[in-house]
């Protein structure tokens, strides 16, 4: 059967580089846990309790913050099982890494449907606020998490306990063919890095030239503020799967080119566990750059930047669609009832000036 890892590749190291490694990673990853999942509970409890009107792009934050901290509370299980073994059977170790990849995809999606979202209320609002009247979003939200869920079940299916020295790991992939490795491999990568980033490029692509030129100060901040999120998804993730993308060019050559196909696994393995590590810090940093975002926004203790951060992008996004759709309705109204003024004391004086004509004195 066919071996492949997916936050280590300890068969392959000595034991000191293993050490070494799984020091740093438990380092990474307690820090990650301290920070995140304050942060993240945090996100969700000032949303929930704070913030009554909810934009879709609020709401896309809110999924978010609940997908990273899903996957930043198992973290203690893996501290303890790098340091020591996994000792929760292969049951558990299947159903955390199948929660942890659905919940991963789920975070990818909804990061692309922000910027979606983000693209069709700068370049369309009055799109964008139809689109809020239609209250779709949960359908939207429904789809894309039963979606995350589905395309996780390979996990399921090969998800195995590797041993080494008596000692059980919770980081191996065990394939039956090369062809279903090559599948599994393939279907992470196209689906959670190359699609959505591609659309990611092509929103953002779009919308550089049109950020300095927004009416509304408020939309350009949190425009700016979910291209962060972005920029932090693109640097947390490709590592990951520049690693999957060699595990593909290996998978092609080895039969042809076995000393370099060697050489490639090598550099996938020794880069592992900063591919790994990365994927947890993603989770984390998004409280931050909530927080970052909303030291303009801090007025009073009761009433902290982040709450005023996310009342704004509720008053902007979509909203601001609606917004600019009002002024623009109002604006309309106002022409409309002037012109109208106009007209009737345009009327009012040829009447005058008939009377006058009809009564000479």
């Amino acid at each position: 059967m066919n071996h492949s890892t997916e936050l280590s590749s300890s068969e392959e190291m000595a034991p000191e580089e293993f050490d070494g490694g799984t020091a740093i990673a438990c380092v990474i990853l307690g820090l990650s846990f301290l920070v995140g999942v304050p942060g993240n509970l945090l996100v969700i409890w000032t949303i929930l309790r704070h913030v009554k009107q909810r934009s879709h792009t609020v709401m896309l934050i809110l999924h978010l913050a609940v997908a990273d901290l899903l996957v930043l509370v198992t973290l203690p299980l893996w501290i303890y099982s790098m340091a020591k073994s996994w000792v929760f059977g292969e049951a558990s170790c299947k159903t955390i890494v199948y929660i942890i990849n659905a919940c991963m995809y789920s975070s990818v999606f909804l990061i692309t449907l922000m910027s979606v979202e983000r693209f069709v209320a700068v370049r369309y609002p009055f799109a964008s606020a139809g689109w809020k009247r239609k209250k779709a979003l949960n359908k939207v939200l429904l789809l894309l998490w039963t979606v995350a869920f589905l395309i996780s079940i390979p996990v399921i299916l090969t998800q195995v306990l590797g041993e080494e020295s008596g000692e059980y790991h919770c980081l191996y992939r065990s394939y039956t063919s090369e062809s279903q490795e090559l599948v599994c491999v393939l279907l992470e990568t196209l689906v959670g890095y190359v699609l959505p980033f591609s659309i990611l490029v092509v929103c953002y692509g779009c919308l550089c030239s049109r950020i300095t030129q927004m009416t509304f100060k408020s939309k350009r901040k949190s425009t700016v503020l979910i291209a962060c999120v972005v920029i932090v998804f693109a640097i947390c993730w490709t590592p990951h799967h520049i690693g999957n993308i060699l595990s593909l060019i290996v998978l092609a050559i080895k039969g042809s080119y076995r000393d370099k196909a060697d050489n490639l696994e090598s550099v996938r393995s020794t880069t592992a566990f900063i591919a790994g590590a990365m994927i947890f810090i993603s989770s984390t940093v998004n409280p931050i750059l909530y927080m970052f975002a909303a030291r303009s926004f801090r007025s009073s203790l009761r009433d902290t930047g982040i709450q005023k951060l996310f009342r704004h992008i509720s008053s902007t996004s979509p909203g601001e669609g609606s917004r600019e759709l009002s002024f623009v309705s109002k604006r309309q109204t106002n022409q409309t009832s002037s012109s109208h003024c106009l007209s009737e004391s345009k009327d009012q004086m040829d009447i005058l000036m008939k009377m006058c004509e009809n009564n000479p004195s």
